[in-house]
Protein backbone atom coordinates (compact mmCIF):
# COMPACT_ATOMS: atom_id res chain seq x y z
CA UNK A 1 0.00 0.00 0.00
CA UNK A 2 1.68 3.48 -0.94
CA UNK A 3 1.78 5.79 1.62
CA UNK A 4 -0.96 8.42 1.29
CA UNK A 5 0.71 11.34 2.86
CA UNK A 6 3.92 10.50 0.42
CA UNK A 7 2.28 10.03 -2.56
CA UNK A 8 0.05 13.66 -2.19
CA UNK A 9 3.15 15.71 -1.85
CA UNK A 10 4.12 14.56 -5.67
CA UNK A 11 0.90 16.52 -6.55
CA UNK A 12 2.13 19.10 -3.65
CA UNK A 13 5.99 19.12 -5.46
CA UNK A 14 4.42 18.91 -8.77
CA UNK A 15 2.57 22.03 -8.44
CA UNK A 16 5.39 23.69 -7.21
CA UNK A 17 7.78 22.72 -10.32
CA UNK A 18 4.97 24.40 -12.59
CA UNK A 19 4.83 27.15 -11.14
CA UNK A 20 9.20 27.64 -10.53
CA UNK A 21 9.82 26.18 -13.80
CA UNK A 22 7.02 25.61 -15.83
CA UNK A 23 7.59 22.02 -16.51
CA UNK A 24 4.12 20.51 -16.96
CA UNK A 25 5.05 17.11 -17.68
CA UNK A 26 5.56 14.14 -15.34
CA UNK A 27 7.71 11.28 -16.80
CA UNK A 28 7.75 9.01 -13.48
CA UNK A 29 6.78 9.19 -9.95
CA UNK A 30 8.17 6.80 -7.17
CA UNK A 31 6.76 6.20 -3.23
CA UNK A 32 8.01 4.05 -0.38
CA UNK A 33 7.31 4.81 2.87
CA UNK A 34 8.43 8.90 3.72
CA UNK A 35 10.45 8.73 0.57
CA UNK A 36 9.44 10.12 -2.78
CA UNK A 37 11.03 10.64 -6.24
CA UNK A 38 9.13 13.54 -9.18
CA UNK A 39 10.74 13.04 -12.37
CA UNK A 40 9.60 15.38 -15.08
CA UNK A 41 10.34 16.51 -18.89
CA UNK A 42 12.68 19.75 -18.94
CA UNK A 43 14.82 21.70 -21.43
CA UNK A 44 18.11 22.37 -19.26
CA UNK A 45 19.45 22.16 -16.29
CA UNK A 46 17.69 23.86 -12.79
CA UNK A 47 19.75 26.33 -10.09
CA UNK A 48 20.18 24.99 -6.72
CA UNK A 49 18.07 28.46 -6.33
CA UNK A 50 15.13 26.92 -8.48
CA UNK A 51 15.02 24.03 -6.53
CA UNK A 52 14.93 25.84 -3.32
CA UNK A 53 12.14 27.95 -4.67
CA UNK A 54 10.01 24.88 -5.74
CA UNK A 55 10.52 23.49 -1.99
CA UNK A 56 9.77 26.72 -0.23
CA UNK A 57 6.41 27.02 -2.28
CA UNK A 58 5.91 23.08 -1.61
CA UNK A 59 6.21 23.86 1.97
CA UNK A 60 4.14 27.29 1.72
CA UNK A 61 0.94 25.23 -0.23
CA UNK A 62 1.03 22.31 3.20
CA UNK A 63 1.07 25.21 5.56
CA UNK A 64 -2.10 27.00 3.68
CA UNK A 65 -3.83 23.62 4.76
CA UNK A 66 -5.73 23.53 0.98
CA UNK A 67 -8.36 21.44 0.01
CA UNK A 68 -7.70 18.35 -2.35
CA UNK A 69 -10.63 17.37 -4.12
CA UNK A 70 -11.46 14.51 -6.48
CA UNK A 71 -13.78 14.51 -9.34
CA UNK A 72 -14.50 11.15 -10.53
CA UNK A 73 -15.58 12.20 -14.61
CA UNK A 74 -15.93 10.44 -17.76
CA UNK A 75 -13.30 10.47 -19.56
CA UNK A 76 -14.14 12.73 -22.33
CA UNK A 77 -15.70 14.96 -20.03
CA UNK A 78 -12.55 15.08 -17.97
CA UNK A 79 -10.32 16.06 -21.13
CA UNK A 80 -12.84 18.84 -22.18
CA UNK A 81 -12.87 19.99 -18.72
CA UNK A 82 -9.03 20.04 -17.96
CA UNK A 83 -7.41 19.38 -21.47
CA UNK A 84 -3.80 17.61 -21.49
CA UNK A 85 -3.19 18.82 -18.32
CA UNK A 86 -4.77 16.02 -16.65
CA UNK A 87 -2.26 13.80 -18.22
CA UNK A 88 1.63 12.78 -17.54
CA UNK A 89 4.05 11.33 -20.10
CA UNK A 90 2.89 7.70 -19.07
CA UNK A 91 -0.07 7.22 -20.58
CA UNK A 92 -3.55 6.25 -18.90
CA UNK A 93 -4.63 3.44 -20.46
CA UNK A 94 -7.48 3.49 -23.38
CA UNK A 95 -9.92 1.41 -21.94
CA UNK A 96 -10.09 2.76 -18.77
CA UNK A 97 -13.60 5.49 -19.40
CA UNK A 98 -13.98 6.96 -16.21
CA UNK A 99 -10.91 8.88 -14.64
CA UNK A 100 -10.11 10.51 -11.17
CA UNK A 101 -8.93 13.97 -11.03
CA UNK A 102 -6.86 14.93 -8.19
CA UNK A 103 -7.47 18.95 -7.88
CA UNK A 104 -5.55 21.60 -5.81
CA UNK A 105 -7.09 24.55 -6.65
CA UNK A 106 -4.80 27.09 -8.21
CA UNK A 107 -1.70 24.38 -7.99
CA UNK A 108 -2.34 21.23 -9.82
CA UNK A 109 -4.67 18.90 -11.24
CA UNK A 110 -4.12 15.64 -12.45
CA UNK A 111 -5.99 12.13 -13.34
CA UNK A 112 -4.77 9.75 -10.83
CA UNK A 113 -6.13 6.46 -9.19
CA UNK A 114 -4.07 6.65 -5.89
CA UNK A 115 -5.45 7.83 -2.35
CA UNK A 116 -4.83 10.80 -1.28
CA UNK A 117 -4.91 13.16 2.04
CA UNK A 118 -8.02 15.52 2.16
CA UNK A 119 -5.74 18.46 2.59
CA UNK A 120 -2.69 19.85 1.92
CA UNK A 121 -1.30 20.53 5.71
CA UNK A 122 -2.02 16.53 6.41
CA UNK A 123 0.70 16.02 4.19
CA UNK A 124 3.03 17.59 6.42
CA UNK A 125 6.98 18.84 5.91
CA UNK A 126 8.19 18.16 2.62
CA UNK A 127 12.09 17.94 2.80
CA UNK A 128 14.36 18.07 -0.34
CA UNK A 129 16.86 14.88 -0.05
CA UNK A 130 18.28 15.51 -4.10
CA UNK A 131 18.28 16.12 -6.84
CA UNK A 132 20.01 15.38 -10.38
CA UNK A 133 19.32 16.52 -13.93
CA UNK A 134 19.92 13.82 -16.95
CA UNK A 135 20.89 16.15 -19.72
CA UNK A 136 20.91 13.38 -22.26
CA UNK A 137 16.77 12.41 -21.69
CA UNK A 138 16.18 15.77 -20.73
CA UNK A 139 14.88 14.44 -17.21
CA UNK A 140 14.83 16.59 -13.81
CA UNK A 141 14.49 14.12 -10.75
CA UNK A 142 13.60 15.54 -7.41
CA UNK A 143 13.94 13.27 -4.41
CA UNK A 144 12.12 14.45 -1.16
CA UNK A 145 10.73 12.75 2.31
CA UNK A 146 8.01 13.82 4.38
CA UNK A 147 8.29 14.40 8.15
Amino acid sequence: MIEVRTHTALHVLKGAVVKVLGAKWTASVYTQDNHGRLTVKFERKPSDEEIAEIFNLANKKVQENALIRTEVLDRVQAERKYGDQIYDLFPVPPEVSQLNIVVIDDWNINACNKSHTNTTGEVGQIIQDYWRYRNSKQLLEIAFNVK
